[in-house]
C-alpha cells in the first residue's frame, strides 16, 4: 500500500538523508561500533546538513517547520542502513520539545543558536538508580540558595543517552518534597552546564545494543546551577514531562517498525544469496511464508505509526494513543527481528551481520521511555479499568 503521509519535500529530504548516510556514516560505522561512540565532529556534519535546525524557529538559524515527520524520516533512514546517529536522537527529539515550549526568550536566544550548530549539544537525565519507570521516585534535588541566585544539585542519574558528550543536560530533580497527596508535587528541570564544578560523568555504560550511543551515568555534588537556567516553572517538571513523553514513546514505535523492516531486507537480501541444498533459502517455502507473514506485521505497524504521526502533527496524539502506538510496534518488531535472524542460521548470531546488532538494538525499545508494562497501565486507565 502507497503510504500518503509524506509529501513530495519529505521524500526530497529522505532522498538526501539515504545519500548522506550511504557516503558518510556507512563506509566509517564499524569503527564507530568497535569504538561504542559516535565522534564528537560528526554532530557538526549532522548541523550542516541542517538535521537539527528543521523544527527551530527560523530566528534561531533553525527552518521553522512545525512538524516531526522530517524526525521520522530520519529514524527510518538510519534503521533501514543499519546505522544509528548516537546521542543526536535525544538532542532533537526529546530535548528541543522542552526548549520550545519551556524556554524564555531570553534563553532560547542562548541555547537553540549552539543547538542548530551542533555547537551546544544536549542530553535529559531523567531516570535513577532504583527508580526506573517511576519519575516520581526520584531523589536528586535542587535546593534554591539562600539569596535565591541559583539552585544546588546533588544526586545521580543512570541510563542518560548523550550523557558522555552533552554539553547542556534537562535534569529533573526535587525543588520540593512530594505532598501528602501527590508523590509528583516539587520536581523541576534545570539546564544544567556539563562544565560546572561538581558535575561528573561516570561510566560510559556497556550496552547489549545501541552500541554506538553514548550512555552514561551522571552525578552532582553541589552543583551551582544558576536560576535564570531553570526551565519552565519551579515544580512544575512532572506536568511537562507528561507532556512530552507521548512524542518520545512514538518516536520509539516508528524506530521499532523502521527496525522490523528493515530486518526483512536484511533477510531477504541474505537468503536470496544464500544456498542451501542446492538452492537458493528464499525459495524454499518457509522461508516465503516466515518473510509473508512479518511483512504483513510490519504493514500494520506502519499503518498505526502513520495514522500517530498525523494525530502528532495535527496535536491530537493522546498518551493512550502514543503507549498503544509503542506497545504494539515494539512487541511487533521483537517477532519480525527475531524471525529474520532465524533465516540467517548461524550468522545471524555474528554481530558483524546487520540483523544481528538490529537484535540487540531493539531490545531495549519494550524498556525505555516506559516499559510495554507501564504502556499497558496507561491503555488501561484510558479503559476506565
Amino acid at each position: 500500500m502507497q503510504r500518503t503521509i509524506f509529501t513530495d519535500e519529505h521524500e526530497a529530504f529522505r532522498k538526501t538523508v539515504r545519500a548522506f548516510i550511504e557516503a558518510q556514516v556507512v563506509p566509517v560505522y564499524d569503527q564507530w561500533y568497535e569504538a561504542g561512540i559516535v565522534p564528537r565532529e560528526f554532530y557538526r556534519t549532522l548541523a550542516e546538513l541542517g538535521v537539527f535546525g528543521i523544527e527551530v524557529p527560523e530566528e534561531f538559524g533553525g527552518a521553522g517547520i512545525d512538524s516531526f515527520k522530517f524526525q521520522a524520516i530520519l529514524i527510518e533512514e538510519t534503521a533501514r542502513a543499519g546505522v544509528s546517529f548516537g546521542g543526536s536522537g535525544v538532542h532533537v527529539g526529546l530535548c528541543l520539545p522542552y526548549l520550545k515550549a519551556l524556554a524564555t526568550p531570553e534563553q532560547k536566544q542562548r541555547w537553540l543558536p549552539g543547538f542548530v550548530s551542533g555547537d551546544l549539544m544536549f542530553a535529559i537525565a531523567m531516570t535513577e538508580p532504583g527508580t526506573g519507570s517511576d519519575l516520581a521516585g526520584m531523589r536528586t534535588t535542587a535546593q534554591l540558595s539562600a539569596d535565591g541566585t541559583h539552585y544546588v544539585l546533588n544526586g545521580a542519574k543512570t541510563f542518560i543517552t548523550g550523557g558522555v558528550q552533552a554539553d547542556r543536560v534537562i535534569v529533573c530533580a526535587r525543588t520540593a518534597p512530594p505532598s501528602d497527596t501527590d508523590r509528583r508535587h516539587g520536581i523541576s528541570l534545570l539546564v544544567v552546564d556539563t562544565t560546572s564544578p561538581g558535575y561528573t560523568v561516570g561510566r560510559k555504560l556497556d550496552k547489549l545494543g545501541l552500541k554506538v550511543s553514548d550512555t552514561a551515568e551522571l552525578s552532582f555534588t553541589d552543583v551551582r546551577v544558576p536560576v535564570a537556567d531553570l526551565l519552565g516553572e519551579q515544580h512544575r517538571g512532572f506536568a511537562y514531562l507528561g507532556q512530552n513523553l507521548p512524542q518520545e514513546r512514538l518516536s520509539i514505535a516508528v524506530g521499532s517498525y523502521a527496525q522490523a523492516r528493515a530486518a526483512i531486507r536484511f533477510a531477504l537480501d541474505y537468503t536470496r544469496d544464500r544456498t542451501v541444498f542446492g538452492q537458493a533459502v528464499a525459495q524454499f517455502q518457509n522461508t516465503k511464508f516466515e518473510l509473508a507473514a512479518c511483512r504483513a506485521e510490519v504493514d500494520a505497524a506502519e499503518a498505526v505509526v502513520d495514522r500517530a504521526l498525523e494525530a502528532l502533527d495535527a496535536g491530537e496524539l493522546t498518551p493512550a494513543d502514543a503507549a498503544s502506538a509503542k506497545l504494539f510496534c515494539t512487541e511487533v518488531a521483537a517477532r519480525v527481528i527475531d524471525r529474520c535472524l532465524q533465516l540467517h542460521g548461524g550468522y545471524g548470531y555474528i554481530t558483524e551481520y546487520p540483523v544481528a546488532r538490529l537484535y540487540a538494538d531493539n531490545r531495549v525499545n519494550r524498556i525505555y521511555g516506559g516499559t510495554s508494562e507501564v504502556m499497558k497501565l496507561i491503555i488501561a486507565k484510558d479503559m476506565g479499568m
